[in-house]
């Protein structure tokens, strides 16, 4: 097992920012609460409203695939709150460095 970051960046739909902002922030607690989850956060671009970025930390690969394949509330929001997302910016699975 290895430690995995990773940062995700998804584009509210015109008109949705408030919607995506109260889906996105619902799924934030219960991943801190898996096991595995080092971090989970959730950040807003401060000049443009809708621009969300997360930013994880599990202890490792297999942690963060039984939360992204497993999880009910990542299920829920793929069900319901995916239909506010105008598309994802970008998904960097990262190493450490230094």
């Amino acid at each position: 097992m290895s430690e995995l970051f990773i940062v995700v960046g998804l584009k509210a739909k015109a008109g949705k920012e408030n919607e995506l902002r109260r889906d996105l922030s619902a799924v934030v607690e219960p991943s801190r609460n898996e096991d595995g989850n080092i971090r989970y956060d959730l950040f807003e671009d401060q000049d443009e409203p809708g621009r969300f970025v997360f930013v994880e930390e599990w202890a490792s690969v297999e942690a963060r695939a039984k939360h992204h394949e497993h999880g009910s509330h990542i299920a829920h929001f793929h069900a319901n709150g995916v239909n506010n997302v105008e598309k994802t910016e970008f998904a960097h699975m990262l190493k450490r460095v230094a």
